[in-house]
């Protein structure tokens, strides 16, 4: 399967939503005025594009539409070129030290797919010839632990953990030497679930890298905030937060699959600039695929 079949699938129910409202919009109004251009607008403020993607895209096919009249309001290529553009060209690749270990700290609230993610990550890289390791750092939601020692055995994956309730720093500690000791080419740890707006929360964060920073320096090299695609723009408040905090480096959108709110992928990607370096479109292991702005601007539009 090709990867644009790959964000097709798993973007199908934000795709229909989209195509479905702009095609009713542009089959009951065949002149572009006013008032089309208000419900071309409220369309895809609908799919959680975001304020500023959808000036962008209205003022995009307004100007075509004034420059070349009808031939000029091709609305899904042109919304596919705005939204493809806005990406930019930040680089979106998985970072790699040059010699020796890097870590990639796993972030973000409860229920966001943490654990799934930094397991598939090491399968990602595994399969790029690397060597990966996992750090279980969430020593307090139950059964977190044996959910990522599942996905180890499963992936041929070694788990470093720590028992319940133990400090996640401590742990985070022991598995950066034990990866450095094994020549692990990459360290995902699985960090414990916490609310954006808990202070507390975010400074046990802060400590779990600081204590990483001192047994590498450096580290973490990547600090990935991974986002319920289902919360929409919800998650924009949360991406705020852990940057203050957490010094972001990407973003990681999962169970993009499950939602009609796929645009929010957009939003929040024009908002902060930070680059989206996956998403995630479904349950199984290669689900998880690198970002390619081009091919999911495709998906979102390609009729």
């Amino acid at each position: 399967m090709s990867l644009f079949d790959k964000f097709r699938i798993g973007l199908q129910k934000t795709h229909n939503q989209l195509t479905h409202e702009l095609k009713r919009l542009f089959t009951r109004s065949p002149k572009l005025d006013a008032e089309a251009l208000e419900r071309l607008e409220a369309a895809l403020i609908a799919s959680d594009l975001g304020l500023q993607m959808t000036e962008q895209i209205v003022q995009a096919v307004r100007t075509a539409y004034e420059s070349q009249g009808k031939a000029g309001t091709r609305l899904f290529e042109v919304a596919e070129r705005e939204i493809a553009s806005a990406f930019g060209s930040n680089d979106r690749s998985l970072r790699k030290v040059p010699k020796g270990l890097t870590v990639v700290s796993v972030v973000g609230v409860n229920g966001t797919g943490k654990t799934t993610t930094a397991a598939k990550l090491a399968h990602h890289v595994q399969s790029q010839g690397q060597r990966a390791m996992l750090a279980a750092c969430d020593t307090f939601r139950a059964a977190a632990i044996e959910q990522l020692k599942l996905w180890g055995q499963k992936l041929n994956v070694e788990v470093v953990a720590g028992s319940y309730g133990a400090d996640a720093a401590s742990v985070a500690h022991d598995a950066v030497a034990a990866a450095q000791a094994r020549g692990v080419d990459y360290l995902f740890a699985d960090t414990a679930g916490r609310l954006h707006t808990k202070h507390n929360l975010m400074q046990e964060l802060q400590k779990l890298h600081r204590v990483i920073a001192r047994q590498l320096p450096g580290a973490p090299h990547e600090v990935l905030l991974v986002l319920d695609a289902t919360t929409g723009m919800n998650a924009m408040n949360q991406a705020k937060e852990f940057n203050k905090a957490a010094s972001l480096t990407g973003l990681v959108i999962t169970k993009l699959d499950g939602t009609s709110k796929g645009g929010m992928v957009v939003a929040i990607q024009k908002e902060l600039g930070l680059p989206v370096k996956f998403i995630g479109l479904g349950e199984q292991a290669d689900d998880l695929q690198p970002f390619d702005p081009g091919e999911y601007a495709r998906a979102l539009f390609a009729d």
